[in-house]
């Protein structure tokens, strides 16, 4: 089958996709600014037939590879941002910058791609169409994949339209070894910042009839907010909105002027995203007013809800079947059908609202092991499998190659 010569052209490069991981991993980069990690990829892709393409706000790069015969264009896609906390893995290619570590996977990702990128450049008098690998920064709260697309990277115009598919790929540390997951739909959340402000009037706290406490008004607008989530909204649609902060007060013996909220806000549909809004915002205004005081309820954009194309899903559940037995030949399951969507958030969003595509999860917890109790991610202990890596640069040389063939039959 395609997808199993795919996975043993995987696995002839695994050291390469290994070595580009644990140098990637071993300078951790944040945010939109991750020139190292760019200048590494294209180190690693210089020798193949690429043609690259870079915009002005960010370091994130699209490498385009022709096939030899025309046809459609899809999009794959890596992220290669780290996060602000300090390692403790102990291995031997951990991080040497302080306060940074690869506990997303990040790194994993961008090293796969890299790897299908050489897989499908051997192949490319094969292909019919274009294979665009999206190495993108900022996918951890800094919305990279919006800015890349701003910038016209992925296509948009004329000469260079978007692509007519795209996918991409998430590790999961506590997940089972080698084994694709997905749904159809709604895969992740909406993720809003939610910050409401009570304003009252400060004094001694001996005398609080003397003044308009709103720390009391503070906590009522936090028990009432969970009533909306489970009053309010279907529970097979889910919502959840979670208060995290509150901050009220210099002194045991001072009622303040002000509490603030502040918090998460998470839903599955643009619908709900801004309907639990208007319902957060008139609840938090009217509670205050009862009190006679003043609530100013302030909601942060984060990433859209990631919604997958069920024709896409599908391809990739094509895919992963094709790839055969897992890395010990043992057989075993290749694709998970979930259930229910996972409340995180993803900024491949963005991409998936242009483009018809999917995101998958990739199990990457040491074979054999109970993968239940592996650290998960953004851990500072969290420990990647390497040799799943082969399986996940396969399978994403797959989804590209099956759809340019097949489209989406």
């Amino acid at each position: 089958m395609l997808t199993e010569s795919l996975l043993e052209d995987a696995r002839a490069i695994a050291d390469r996709i290994v070595t580009l991981r644990r140098a990637i991993h071993a300078e951790p980069e944040l945010g939109l600014d991750t020139p190292k990690t760019r200048d590494k990829v294209r180190v690693e892709l210089a020798d193949l037939p690429l043609e690259w393409r870079e915009g002005p706000s960010t370091t994130g790069a699209v490498a385009i590879l022709k096939g030899g015969r025309p046809g459609p264009a899809v999009l794959l896609r890596g992220d290669m941002d780290a996060l602000p906390m300090a390692e403790e893995t102990g291995l031997e290619f951990a991080s040497t910058v302080p306060g940074r570590m690869h506990a997303c996977g990040h790194d994993t990702h961008t090293a796969m791609l890299a790897g299908a990128a050489r897989i499908l450049a051997a192949r490319q008098g094969e292909l019919a169409g274009e294979i665009r690998f999206m190495f993108q920064p900022g996918e951890e709260g800094f919305h990279g994949a919006r800015f890349m697309l701003e910038d016209g990277l992925l296509g948009g115009d004329g000469d260079y339209p978007l692509p007519e598919a795209a996918f991409a790929m998430h590790i999961m540390p506590n997940a089972a070894h080698g084994v694709f997951g997905s749904r159809d739909g709604a895969l992740l959340a909406a993720a809003d910042a939610l910050e409401i402000t009570v304003r009252g009037r400060g004094g001694h706290a001996s005398m609080p009839h003397d003044t308009r406490d709103p720390v009391p008004v503070a906590c009522e607008i936090v028990t009432a907010i969970q009533t909306i989530v489970t009053r309010r909204f279907n529970a097979a649609e889910a919502v959840v909105v979670t208060v995290t902060q509150l901050d009220a007060g210099s002194a045991h013996n001072i009622i303040p002027d002000t509490v603030r909220l502040r918090g998460t806000v998470r839903t599955l549909s643009p619908e709900n995203r801004a309907r639990i809004q208007e319902e957060i915002a008139r609840l938090a205004k009217g509670i205050a007013q009862a009190h006679g005081m003043e609530a100013e309820p302030v909601f942060t954009p984060g990433f859209p809800p990631t919604i997958n194309d069920p024709r896409a899903v599908s391809l990739g559940e094509a895919v992963a079947n094709g790839l055969g037995a897992n890395e010990s030949g043992e057989p075993n399951q290749p694709f998970l059908r979930m259930a229910h969507p996972i409340m995180g958030a993803e900024d491949f969003s963005y991409v998936l609202q242009k483009i018809p595509g999917a995101m998958f999860f990739l199990g990457v917890a040491r074979e054999g092991e109970d993968w239940s109790q592996c650290c998960g991610l953004h851990s500072s202990k969290m420990i990647v499998d390497e040799a799943v890596l082969p399986r996940g640069a396969a399978f994403l040389a797959g989804c590209a190659t099956r759809f340019l063939a097949q489209g989406w039959n």
